[in-house]
């Protein structure tokens, strides 16, 4: 269910508005006159909705070189990448 408070809410209890965005990991709604304004959220659940875009667009890049038959590299090819990416740092 999500959470909806008045933009007010925002200039009068900002701390609680904060607190709920960090302790339920969830998004607030503010509204003015009844309609939807703005959300606000913690910084890290920002970082996660962020990553998952970055993935998702990432997905849907590999389907479309899939669809048009563009060969990938094989599992073990990626695992291979990854631990010299990492062993490299």
């Amino acid at each position: 269910m999500p959470i909806i408070k008045s933009i007010s809410s925002l200039r009068h209890r900002t701390r609680e508005i904060a607190s709920i965005c960090r302790e339920k990991d969830e998004p607030v709604y503010l509204t003015t006159n009844c309609e939807g304004d703005l959300v606000v959220m913690s910084i890290d659940h920002n970082e996660r909705l962020k990553a998952e875009v970055d993935l998702f667009g990432k997905l849907g890049a590999a389907q479309m070189q899939a669809a048009e038959g563009k060969k990938g590299i094989t599992h073990k090819q990626m695992i291979t990448k990854l631990r010299h990416r990492i062993n490299a740092k």
